[in-house]
């Protein structure tokens, strides 16, 4: 009876286990339909422009010009990344120019990322210089306060001093004078 209940059990597992299986197959299946289907799309959408245009690629109308730099670059023993011709028999080989591409697009990339390195230098040579103009810009703030103020001073000093010569001349201070004979003369 034991055996018998543990079979039972086995057998819906066994059940339960070909169950989900065959829901994993049916679910790949409709994904595998579902990709062949946009797949075809994709396949008839280009089909339909080739033959509206009636492209050929073959590359037998194709001139091919390589800018110098690049052929210097990939010559050098540092690159040596191209495996091909650029043509083979009359044919534009496409692997070669897929790598001469490539190739052109590294130099882009190492040329922006320099001027990218020079900029920065630039930025910050702009900068120090910067800092440089407002320590002289507040150095001279300094230099011209520390001028005027003697020169003030010095001002101050004579003005006393002109009063002190009039007061041991006049026995009384300039001004004080001015305001006598302003008095005498106004009764």
């Amino acid at each position: 009876l034991l055996f018998c209940v543990y079979r039972m059990k086995q057998n819906d597992q066994n059940k339960n286990d070909k169950t989900e299986a065959i829901k994993k197959v049916r679910s790949m299946w409709t994904f595998i339909m579902e990709m062949l289907t946009s797949l075809k799309k994709e396949k008839e959408d280009v089909d339909s422009v080739l033959d509206e245009h009636k492209c050929i690629l073959d590359g037998t109308n194709v001139v091919f010009r390589i800018p110098q730099l690049l052929v210097h670059r990939v010559g050098s023993d540092t690159h040596q990344l191209c495996t091909g011709n650029v043509y083979e028999a009359e044919k534009l080989n496409f692997l070669t120019v897929i790598q001469l591409l490539n190739e052109a697009l590294r130099t882009l990339r190492d040329e922006h990322c320099q001027s990218e390195f020079k900029l920065q230098v630039v930025e910050n040579t702009i900068s120090h210089y910067d800092e440089a103009l407002k320590d002289v810009t507040a150095k001279r703030l300094v230099m011209l306060q520390q001028l005027c103020v003697p020169t003030s001073v010095s001002n101050w000093r004579k003005q006393e001093d002109w009063e002190v010569k009039w007061k041991n001349f006049l026995d009384q201070c300039p001004f004080n004078l001015c305001l006598e004979q302003n008095s005498v003369s106004s009764v």
